[in-house]
């Protein structure tokens, strides 16, 4: 079940967001099969607190979302690692955006998403995912499309079971990604709903620097354990 607010606000910023999430995955605590994944850039911060409390590895899973030409902050798909790409067609048609400027969109992105890939990582091997439980975090969902292709591309890693799991998210978009995961975590859905931020009180933008320190953390206190 999922807790439905009218109210605008609901977390005081991400990590707040991460230990009330973490609580609706406690099941999974303790797993050793179970891996935490966190979007960038937001979705790292909710990650890392998930991945504190289960006891899990934390990792990042790189998505970028396809912006339409002239107004990038409306989502007309998303591309995520292993060269996954997921397009909504219906808004492509009602907008008549041309394929030229579709793949001028997508090759930009692409260059963002290895640069990240490559940033983040250092020197760290990517985590085995074959067979493991993995729990896709992000700090909301509006669209589902970064979401999507997250689930697309991190099902040719043959976990044996995805989780996805927000802390707020729009109704329409929960309907859309529940046929294409094993399990669906969401902490509120607010009706009506207008855009993520507006559940948190701080929701400043999360810096590269930011993901690479909250991952250098989980890293060291893992190897530490």
């Amino acid at each position: 079940m999922f807790h439905v607010r009218d109210t605008a606000e609901c977390f005081r910023d991400r990590a707040d967001a991460g230990i009330l999430l973490a609580k609706k995955l406690a099941h999974y605590a303790g797993d050793p099969n179970v891996v935490v994944l966190g979007l960038p850039r937001g979705g790292v911060p909710v990650a890392y607190e998930v991945s504190r409390a289960l006891g899990a590895p934390l990792d990042t899973f790189e998505v970028r979302k396809l912006g339409v030409p002239g107004h990038e902050e409306l989502a007309m798909g998303a591309i995520g690692s292993g060269g996954v790409c997921y397009l909504n067609h219906r808004m492509i048609e009602q907008l008549e955006i041309a394929p030229e400027r579709i793949d001028a969109v997508i090759a930009s992105e692409r260059r963002e998403l290895e640069r990240r890939e490559r940033l983040y990582r250092d020197s760290r091997p990517r985590p085995a995912l074959a067979g493991k439980i993995v729990i896709l975090v992000d700090d909301g969902i509006a669209t589902g499309a970064s979401m999507l292709a997250a689930i697309g591309a991190l099902r040719r890693r043959q976990p044996a079971r995805v989780v996805v799991a927000v802390p707020v998210a729009a109704s329409e978009s929960l309907d859309d990604l529940r046929p294409q995961v094993d399990e669906l975590v969401c902490g509120v859905v607010p009706e009506p709903f207008y855009a993520v931020g507006l559940a948190y009180r701080d929701f400043d933008q999360v810096s590269d620097d930011d993901v690479r320190a909250l991952l250098e953390r989980a890293f060291a206190a893992r190897t530490a354990a």
